[in-house]
């Protein structure tokens, strides 16, 4: 190496000189072979399987299917499909769906097993990005991937899915967002969130003549409700929403009239019924309630 230093380092100026130029130009062709090379190395690995491929066991499926309540008139989406078993028994149940999958091997394997299900029909598989995909027109979303992806994933369910529809995951929750509902299947997790509505803000309406307004403060199905009749504040209690169901009960503090309301969240509307209790008498009206004054 010191030889072939000192051999170059005696080369005759005008020879140095044409071999810098000969030497940037081939340092230029290097450095745009780099650049592709990485950049073809990075459009490859973006296009990996997120996660390892490892099957859902029949029992957690089952389990899946049914805290999802599964059936007729359901559009279900599994992200990771693998092979399509989870699709599959959705479709059995009454269903229809598509699984979404990057790995084309294993998206073939599932469309085979579909035909042999009897349900080819019913279900396909893509071979997509689950990042990249439209899973907006779903019912019900499946999914087995880490927590890590579910909590990248949150954000579009929370915005593109309706409210009411279904998520349930094996394994691996959605951090923040708190599951409704979690269940051990032979030391296997399975859990159930069902997208809420909108209703953070303030809501008014009108019951017999009187006013009402309420403050709503919301964290995806978690929600804090202050409830005012004309200057009262009234006492609230059991506030609960489910997808697109609202109820909660509210006392007036000074008489000890009950309101327990019963609504249907649509957008900036509030639509349902009210239960009233006043001392002995009890009556039921319609409640409707709205965002605009």
């Amino acid at each position: 190496m010191h030889n072939q230093f000192h051999l170059i380092t005696n080369l005759p100026f005008s020879g140095f000189s044409f071999s810098c130029q000969a030497l940037r130009r081939r340092s230029k062709l290097i450095s745009a072979s780099f650049i592709l090379f990485i950049f073809t190395l990075t459009t490859l690995h973006a296009q990996e399987p997120h996660v390892p491929y490892v099957t859902t066991p029949p029992g957690v499926v089952d389990k899946m299917m049914e805290m999802a309540d599964v059936g007729p008139g359901d559009y279900v989406i599994d992200l990771g499909s693998g092979d399509g078993r989870i699709v599959i028994e959705a479709a059995k149940r009454g269903a229809v769906g598509h699984g979404v999958e990057i790995d084309p091997v294993l998206v073939n394997l599932a469309e085979e097993n579909a035909r042999e299900a009897g349900v080819s029909g019913k279900v396909m598989f893509l071979q997509e990005n689950v990042f990249h995909s439209d899973f907006s027109q779903a019912s019900v979303i499946t999914t087995y991937m880490t927590t890590t992806l579910n909590t990248r994933l949150r954000p579009t369910l929370l915005n593109d899915l309706s409210p009411g529809a279904r998520v349930v995951a094996h394994d691996f929750n959605m951090g923040a967002w708190k599951a409704d509902k979690h269940l051990k299947v032979d030391d296997r997790d399975v859990y159930l969130w069902v997208v809420p509505a909108t209703i953070k803000g303030r809501w008014y309406w009108k019951i017999n003549g009187k006013k009402f307004n309420m403050e709503a403060r919301q964290q995806f199905q978690e929600i804090q409700l202050k409830v005012n009749s004309e200057e009262i504040s009234l006492r609230v209690e059991n506030s609960v929403l489910s997808g697109k169901n609202l109820n909660f009960t509210a006392v007036n503090p000074k008489n000890g009239i009950r309101y327990s309301f019963h609504g249907v969240v649509e957008g900036i509307i509030i639509e349902g019924l009210v239960q009233i209790h006043q001392d002995k008498e009890k009556r039921i009206e319609c409640w409707s309630a709205t965002t605009i004054q």
